[in-house]
């Protein structure tokens, strides 16, 4: 089957070509400058053509099991379909679902209830699903019974990446008590339900992250699979993960972190919420200021999947070229994942297309192609 796409402006690695793009067979059979004369070639009226996003960690599957806080979905299947609906019209065709092993306190414990039954909605919802579904295994250390809920999971196949998080109150993300405070207490918990609910997580944290680091990590590495680190801030995180076996550190919090994450050779990923907001939600350091500094490798959807197209838009309106802007929602994390076959626009590579324009700055999605068939 051949798809032709014409009067478009086709985004290459280091340029914009104003041309046409032909799919064929579920590949990019060609890319040329101007237009073509073919009746069947769609039109694009100048839209741009991008390599479909890849995102390495997003947490929206679990929104629609727990659409509200102690409300859990009934139809798993349905579940999962509703996050692949949003996925695709987000112009994401490859993501990585980050699913929860283990809870940092009590209002999380829908997540252990849910656990194997997300695992088993990605895998076997697969033939139904639009973008391509892969399995980031969130590991909460701060669990005490972590190893005993992870540990027989490792060897699915649609595993391919897995972070170690440490949601410790004083640590990481949340060194700042004061603003863990100031969130808990937004979310409706008097000060003094706040005040003991760090106390237990603070020291219930301490001990099982000791207890599951170096454990965990070892099972990972055993198991093959692709390492990253969580919240690293300072150099020493970086260390500890860097000794561990993590290749990736996931949302740096301190611009110093991610320098020593890039001097000890680990890739960076950032949240694009962060981009879009125009800074961390939790004190942490903002994305773009990573960017313009040259230590960031990738943004991932953290927890709005339609941020990563809008994140690429913002930092291409700030002055980054539209290229390297979206390398880092397509061919970066495509490297970082070792997924050769995707992430770029050139013949011989999967047919993962999207099609967008900017309206005032604000992106607009199309049309979605996984392997050369329309899904959005």
């Amino acid at each position: 089957m051949e798809t032709v796409f014409t009067h478009a402006r086709i985004v290459l690695d280091d340029r914009i070509v104003d041309g046409t793009l032909v799919l064929r067979d579920g590949r990019i059979a060609d890319i040329s400058e101007g237009a073509s004369q073919l009746p069947a070639a769609i039109d694009c009226d100048g839209d741009y053509l991008s390599p479909g996003l890849i995102d390495l960690h997003t947490d929206a599957l679990e929104n629609h099991f727990v659409p509200r806080p102690k409300v859990i979905w009934p139809d798993a299947r349905a579940a999962a379909l509703a996050h692949d609906g949003q996925t695709v019209a987000a112009g994401i065709t490859t993501v990585y679902d980050a699913i929860c092993a283990g809870g940092f306190d009590q209002t999380k414990s829908a997540r252990r209830e849910l656990f194997t039954v997300m695992l088993d909605a990605v895998e076997q919802t697969a033939p139904w699903f639009r973008a391509d579904h892969r399995i980031h295994l969130r590991c909460e250390l701060t669990d005490p019974g972590l190893l005993e809920l992870a540990e027989p999971e490792l060897r699915r196949k649609k595993l391919g990446l897995a972070s170690l998080m440490d949601h410790t109150p004083g640590a990481r993300q949340w060194r700042n008590v004061d603003q863990l405070r100031t969130y808990l207490m937004g979310i409706g918990k008097t000060r003094a339900e706040v005040d003991d609910e760090l106390a237990t997580r603070t020291a219930r944290g301490q001990a099982a992250v000791a207890a599951n680091f170096e454990a965990l990590a070892g099972l990972l590495r055993e198991a093959g699979v692709a390492l990253a680190s969580h919240d690293d801030t300072t150099p020493e995180h970086v260390a500890d993960a860097k000794a561990a076996g993590c290749t990736i550190s996931e949302f740096p919090t301190t611009d110093e972190a991610a320098r020593a994450a890039h001097a000890s050779g680990l890739t960076t990923i950032g949240g694009a919420p962060n981009v879009v907001r125009g800074g961390s939600h939790s004190g942490g350091v903002a994305m773009k200021d990573l960017v313009a500094a040259g230590l960031l490798d990738a943004l991932a959807s953290d927890y709005v999947p339609a941020s990563m197209l809008q994140a690429a838009a913002k930092l291409f309106a700030d002055g980054l070229p539209l290229p390297e802007a979206l390398a880092l929602v397509t061919s970066r994390p495509a490297a970082l994942a070792g997924l050769a076959d995707r992430g770029r626009l050139a013949p011989g590579l999967r047919a993962d297309v999207l099609r967008f324009r900017l309206v005032e700055g604000t992106p607009v999605v199309r049309d979605v192609r996984v392997a050369g068939a329309k899904v959005f």
